[in-house]
C-alpha cells in the first residue's frame, strides 16, 4: 500500500494520476470506514500542502481552502452573512473534531444530513476541483449527486470552495434538530441568510438539510419572501405544505417521514424570525 504527502498541489494532482487512490485530509470519516488497523488502499494525504489551506478575501470572492477545519472557520473574521456557516461548525461532532475536519471533507462525504452543506447553499458556494489536467468549477447543487455520491472525475481532487461576494450580503444563521443536543446526527436543519433595505426583504436564501437525498434550496418560498416586510410575523404566512413541497425526508431509526416534514417547517420559521426578530438565534 503506497502512502504519498506531497507538499504542493502540482505533485499531490500528478501522483494521482497514476495512483487509483483514496485522500486523506481530517480522517474523520476515512479511519472509521476503513476496514482493519491499516489503511488498505493507496493514499494521498494532502495536509502537507499550505495552499489548500486557509480562508482568503480574493475580491470578488471568499476563497476557503481544502484543508480548512471547521476551527479555522470558527476563528476567521468573515461577514455576518457566514453566521450561519459558523453556527453549523459549532455542530460538527466534538471540538476535537472540529479541530480536525475540514470543509471540504464535510461537502465530499455527500451525506444528507452533513451539517456544513445548508448553509453553504446559502451562500451560493461553488467547489473548485483540480487534476493534472487543470481545474474546473461546479456550483454546490452540481457537485452533490445524492447520499455518498459527487460529481468527481478519477484524478480530481476538491481543492477550494469559492464563496462569490454577491452572496455576503444580509446575516444568517442555522439551526438543527436532533434527539440530543450535542454530537447527533440531524432529524432536521435549516439555514438562513436575509438582506433587508428599507424595511423589505431585497434577498433571501432558505436551505434544509437531512430532508432529502441532498439539502435542498427552497426557492419558491425565498421568491414568495422577496419584497416583503421584514418583521418576524411574515414567518406566520410559512405553512408546513410551503415548507414541504421542495422536501422528500425518509423514514429511519431517527425521525419518520411525517416528523421531518413538520420540524423542517418549523426550523424555517425559528431561524427566519429570529434573523428578522434580530433576537439571539432560538433554541430548536
Amino acid at each position: 500500500m503506497s502512502y504519498f504527502r506531497p507538499s504542493n498541489l502540482a505533485d499531490a494532482v500528478a501522483w494521482l494520476a497514476k495512483n487509483d487512490a483514496q485522500i486523506a485530509a481530517g480522517c474523520t470519516d476515512l479511519f472509521p470506514a476503513t476496514d482493519g488497523p491499516v489503511l488498505c488502499r493507496p493514499t494521498l494525504d494532502l495536509t502537507a500542502i499550505k495552499s489548500l489551506r486557509g480562508i482568503r478575501d480574493e475580491g470578488d470572492h471568499w476563497h476557503i481552502g481544502a484543508t480548512t477545519t471547521w476551527t479555522d472557520l470558527l476563528r476567521a473574521e468573515l461577514p455576518p452573512a457566514f453566521d450561519g456557516l459558523k453556527a453549523a461548525a459549532r455542530e460538527v461532532g466534538s471540538v476535537q473534531i472540529q479541530n480536525t475536519g475540514t470543509i471540504a471533507g464535510n461537502i465530499c462525504n455527500a451525506s444528507p444530513a452533513a451539517d456544513g452543506i445548508p448553509p453553504l447553499l446559502t451562500l451560493d458556494a461553488a467547489v473548485e476541483l483540480t487534476s493534472a489536467n487543470g481545474s474546473r468549477t461546479l456550483s454546490l447543487p452540481s457537485f452533490l449527486l445524492g447520499p455518498g455520491k459527487i460529481e468527481l472525475s478519477a484524478g480530481e481532487i476538491v481543492s477550494a470552495i469559492s464563496i462569490p461576494k454577491s452572496a455576503v450580503e444580509g446575516r444568517s444563521s442555522f439551526l438543527k434538530l436532533g434527539a440530543r443536543k450535542y454530537l447527533v446526527i440531524s432529524i432536521s436543519m435549516v439555514a438562513a441568510r436575509v438582506v433587508e433595505r428599507a424595511g423589505r426583504i431585497t434577498d433571501i436564501a432558505l436551505a434544509v438539510g437531512a430532508c432529502s437525498p441532498v439539502a435542498r434550496r427552497l426557492t419558491s418560498v425565498e421568491r414568495f419572501l422577496v419584497g416583503k416586510e421584514a418583521t418576524a410575523a411574515l414567518t406566520s404566512e410559512l405553512s408546513d405544505a410551503i415548507v414541504a413541497q421542495h422536501l422528500a425526508p425518509i423514514d429511519d431509526v431517527r425521525a419518520d417521514r411525517g416528523y421531518r416534514l413538520t420540524a423542517a417547517a418549523e426550523l424555517v420559521r425559528r431561524t427566519l424570525g429570529a434573523l428578522l426578530d434580530d433576537k439571539e438565534k432560538p433554541e430548536p
